[in-house]
């Protein structure tokens, strides 16, 4: 039998969430909360089953949720997306990420990647018979190296992938980040595919750079974001996808021969509970709460760390306390302290270790002191 990817491997989430559970771990590496979500929330998608919402959404989703998303968009990014036709919701960020990379990628296309970057990306991208094209950041990826980008720009490009807030990293961008960005793509016909899943976790005061605040970018940019993310929800996989309308209209013909639509009643849940802004508004200073708890209670443990910018994951470096390779020591951090991590490395070019992990601190605070009571006996 032939693969069309002989190289993939089980995810390295799945790999390590295992590992955990076989030797009963904390489990800091998958990035999903181990609170509830908010049962407001909850009741209105039972509501809207109640209410027969139980048939085939649209293709591009509930109309009113697709309202709703636009008028969220243009609040916060000043950039207005029609939601009749530059708006499609998603079995995830996931699938918005798997769309847009089929609709567009052709074979020997050349697509940017950042390393680190999240393990879908090049999967996807081989699947279409398009060659990834790896820019290495350098620890402890802090910022973009436009220069290198530039260099790996060439006339076979025809999508660049960025993700911000970044994961693992927790990087955010900033705005001469994405003017730099602009400059490199105008008068080129490469498309921009921005993973913003994160986008309303940011720390200490920030402001989300999205691509939709800049005309340059907008304008050839698809946008994937999670509502699964931003609420809790990880396990209901609904997300969306903003591209302008000549773009959406291809990622609509793959979208449909894919999955067609998304649940039907958390759609109607989600266009009600966005009526209420303040329950993505306030998501960075929850998180931020979460992140400081953790980082002040392993002040003083052998770990080094930049507190992350967004995201709800935080970096460790270990080199102060081992030279193992990154794998072999969240491999024996789980197994023999109980706490899993995710070995930063795996999402490097050949596996560069820069000695990091990766903690997911979206938990209850009594686990997050926990891990920080292992994390300081090491």
């Amino acid at each position: 039998m032939r693969s069309k990817l002989p190289d993939s491997k089980l995810s390295i989430f799945a790999v390590m969430s295992k590992l955990a559970a076989d030797y009963g771990a904390l489990n800091l590496s998958q990035g999903f909360p181990d609170f509830d979500t908010d049962p407001v929330l909850i009741q209105l998608v039972t509501e809207a089953m109640q209410a027969g919402h139980n048939q085939y959404a649209p293709l591009a989703g509930n109309l009113r949720l697709r309202e709703k998303i636009a008028e969220l968009v243009q609040e916060l990014r000043g950039k207005y997306y029609n939601p009749e036709s530059e708006i499609t919701l998603t079995v995830g960020a996931s699938e918005a990420l798997y769309v847009a990379i089929t609709a567009f990628v052709h074979r020997d296309d050349e697509v940017i990647v950042l390393k680190p970057a999240y393990d879908t990306y090049e999967p996807s991208i081989l699947l279409q018979g398009g060659v990834p094209v790896p820019v290495q950041l350098e620890a402890p990826y802090t910022h973009i190296n436009w220069d290198a980008v530039a260099a790996a720009i060439t006339p076979k490009t025809r999508m660049l992938i960025i993700n911000n807030p970044h994961n693992p990293s927790g990087m955010t961008f900033q705005k001469a980040d994405l003017e730099r960005l602009e400059d490199l793509v105008r008068g080129t016909n490469i498309l921009i595919l921005s993973d913003e899943v994160y986008e309303h976790i940011v720390f200490d005061n920030q402001k989300h750079q999205s691509v939709a605040s800049f005309p340059g970018l907008a304008e050839r940019s698809l946008i994937t974001a999670s509502f699964g993310k931003t609420f809790h929800t990880t396990g209901w996989k609904t997300g969306y996808c903003l591209a302008p309308k000549a773009l959406m209209q291809e990622f609509n013909k793959v979208h449909q021969n894919t999955v067609f639509c998304v649940h039907h009643p958390t759609q109607v849940a989600l266009a009600a509970y966005l009526e209420e802004p303040g329950h993505y508004l306030n998501l960075g200073a929850f998180y931020q709460r979460k992140r400081d708890v953790f980082l002040e209670a392993i002040a003083n443990s052998r770990f080094q760390f930049t507190p992350s910018a967004g995201t709800y994951f935080q970096i460790l470096d270990y080199s102060a306390i081992t030279d193992e390779p990154a794998p072999a020591f969240a491999e024996r951090l789980t197994k023999e302290n109980g706490l899993a991590s995710i070995p930063v490395s795996v999402f490097n070019v050949n596996g560069k270790d820069d000695q990091l992990l990766r903690f997911c601190f979206a938990k209850e605070e009594a686990t997050l002191l926990k891990a920080a009571s292992i994390l300081n006996s090491i």
